[in-house]
């Protein structure tokens, strides 16, 4: 019974959170959507704090899963692809799922945030975590099949992913259109640019984006 109140409360939050913005959040609003009281958020979480926390977890937890459901291949490059397009994807189908996990009008959640740069790990929390690791693993993938320099994992991760999120923020705030021009003329080429930079050859990766696509069309 209390298992099914914490989960009804946190799907009332995700409403309210991708409907209204992270800001919206408020017991009254989650006790008013979730058709129980005030009282349940501090029984079962001790508070707004609490059930933000909540709400992460449950968008960590489809994030990560969005990345790494998709079975690997051979090629990890045309991999990495696939992935790139599960983030994306999550961000623009999620923006307030996204924009608060990774943005900072949550400050309660920017004390689990940790400098990837000292730690190797994007947070304290091992399952807000496990997003930048799955991205952490597909470098090493490419590093290992020799598509590109060991220019170490962590500084490879880190740049991909400051790539992949300027582009997508900058696709969600409408500067790319909302037709999908975004990937086609900004992301994937600059993708392309990053691992070519990195060693890989060209032909490969372009045969690799198309073992990509071929995989995403058949979705």
């Amino acid at each position: 019974m209390a298992d099914a109140m914490r989960d009804r409360l946190v799907q009332a939050g995700v409403r309210i959170l991708e409907r209204d913005g992270v800001h919206a959040l408020s017991a009254r609003k989650v006790a008013a959507e979730s058709g129980s009281s005030t009282m349940a958020v501090y029984t079962h979480f001790g508070g707004m704090t609490g059930l933000i926390d909540a709400i992460a977890n449950e968008a960590f937890g489809r994030f990560t899963a969005a990345l790494t459901g998709i079975p690997a291949t051979d090629d990890p490059v045309a991999d990495f692809f696939v992935m790139g397009a599960a983030y994306r994807r999550f961000a623009l189908e999620n923006p307030q799922r996204y924009q608060m996990m990774f943005g900072t009008h949550t400050p309660s959640l920017n004390r689990y945030r940790a400098d990837l740069t000292v730690t190797g790990s994007a947070s304290a929390r091992p399952e807000w975590a496990a997003s930048f690791q799955a991205l952490r693993t597909a470098v090493r993938r490419m590093i290992e099949a020799g598509r590109i320099r060991d220019e170490g994992e962590v500084a490879i991760a880190g740049q991909i992913w400051s790539v992949v999120h300027g582009a997508v923020m900058l696709e969600m705030a409408g500067f790319f259109g909302h037709e999908g021009h975004g990937m086609a003329q900004i992301l994937r080429p600059l993708t392309v640019n990053i691992l070519v930079a990195l060693g890989d050859r060209p032909d490969r990766v372009e045969r690799s984006l198309a073992a990509a696509q071929a995989a995403l069309a058949d979705v």
